[in-house]
């Protein structure tokens, strides 16, 4: 399991090998210098896709950040039980997300299990410069994409612009499984 606490250190790591300062980062993805250094001194993951967004910046992928250990094969098979948790359910926005693919080096996609909780403890949209899907493996899932509302059951999938505002959410009652794919470029 990779450590939520180690994820901004991470950040902070690359950032200065890169001889980049938290200004530098904050124009490149416009996120605040305060943000970025909050982040870099938190015990608590970002969304993904911030993290996507700086390990663009820094030249790295978002499975460095995460600390996901890279091993030099020409193909991933995980097991169920193998799943790596990179964020898990006691996190600000209550997602539990785990990795399906990291024995894969150099990935161009990050897919997770993505799990959303009934009444979320926060509803915060998203908003980065990637493409993502979203594919229901259980339960439904209420999705909003800028001004659009999605009832998104299982079985249904919603690939996206993640430049424009977006958030999902747990609708009925279950918890909504998800396979979530994030464009890593």
């Amino acid at each position: 399991m990779i450590k939520e606490s180690e994820i901004g250190k991470n950040i902070h790591r690359y950032r200065k090998a890169r001889g980049l300062t938290l200004q530098d980062v904050a124009d490149a993805t416009g996120y605040s210098k305060g943000y970025l250094s909050k982040l870099e001194k938190s015990d608590n993951a970002p969304p993904l896709s911030t993290l996507t967004q700086i390990g663009k910046v820094l030249g790295v992928t978002t499975s460095a950040l995460l600390g996901e250990s890279v091993r030099q094969n020409p193909i991933s098979f995980v097991k169920k039980s193998e799943r790596m948790v990179i964020v898990g359910r006691g996190t600000t926005f209550g997602h539990s997300y785990e990795s399906i693919a990291y024995k894969y080096s150099d990935r161009g996609m990050q897919p997770f299990v993505l799990t959303m909780p009934l009444n979320a403890k926060r509803k915060v949209r998203f908003q980065h410069n990637s493409e993502e899907m979203l594919f229901v493996l259980q339960g439904t899932m209420k999705f909003r994409h800028g001004d659009e509302v999605f009832i998104v059951e299982e079985g249904d999938c919603v690939y996206f612009d993640g430049n424009i505002p977006h958030y999902g959410e747990s609708y009925g009652d279950q918890e909504a499984v998800c396979l979530m794919v994030l464009l890593d470029r």
